[in-house]
């Protein structure tokens, strides 16, 4: 399945609250982190705002390497969500929502208070 990107830059923003993330969930790879931060804000029901999002840090990850095992269940969730916003299901507008989505759940993660360490994410995870 084709991604909706190639390459993910992050701005310095996201680079800097993912290496709060770090320090907290004590996991290491960026990827991983994004994934969840991903997944977070697709939870979450409001459209993302359309904000102008900068490439401003040194943090590259390539589609494959964000998706990992998962890619094609990723590409198939931003699809559904963005036909559930009734946007369209191009790749422009899958990359540009893919962008706001992570850049969101990265917001989301860094500033919840309650995320201290691994167990919290799950947490976040399970509760219903």
């Amino acid at each position: 399945m084709e991604p909706p990107i190639n390459t993910i830059k992050l701005s310095q923003t996201a680079k800097d609250q993912l290496l709060k993330l770090r320090r907290n969930t004590k996991i290491d790879q960026w990827n991983i982190l994004c994934r969840w931060a991903f997944c977070r804000s697709l939870a979450e029901p409001s459209i993302p705002s359309p904000v102008p999002i900068p490439s401003d840090s040194n943090v590259e990850l390539t589609w494959k390497v964000f998706g990992g095992e998962m890619s094609d269940i990723l590409i198939l969730a931003l699809k559904q969500r963005c036909h559930n916003d009734k946007l369209g299901t191009d790749k422009e507008t899958t990359a540009h929502q893919f962008r706001l989505h992570l850049h969101r759940g990265i917001g989301y993660l860094a500033g919840d208070p309650n995320i201290k360490k691994i167990e919290d994410l799950i947490a976040i995870a399970t509760k219903k």
